[in-house]
């Protein structure tokens, strides 16, 4: 993290949460906030272990470690 109101630490958890929103979320149905909790943990762990990302070159964050 950097300084109060830098743009750039904010834009990582922009990016997060806009691929939950649209990769997942708008796609599943969510019919309860229990759903929502236990759907939210599995994309975090999908997120994290196994999407890959370009900007890795097409790497998972988890095979960079």
């Amino acid at each position: 993290m950097d300084y109060v109101g830098a743009c750039w630490d904010n834009a990582v958890v922009e990016r997060f949460f806009g691929s939950l929103k649209h990769d997942w979320l708008l796609k599943v149905p969510q019919p309860t906030r229990e759903h929502i909790r236990n759907d939210i943990t599995t994309y975090m762990r999908y997120y994290n272990l196994e999407r890959l990302h370009t900007a890795d070159g097409d790497l998972s964050i988890a095979s960079g470690v």
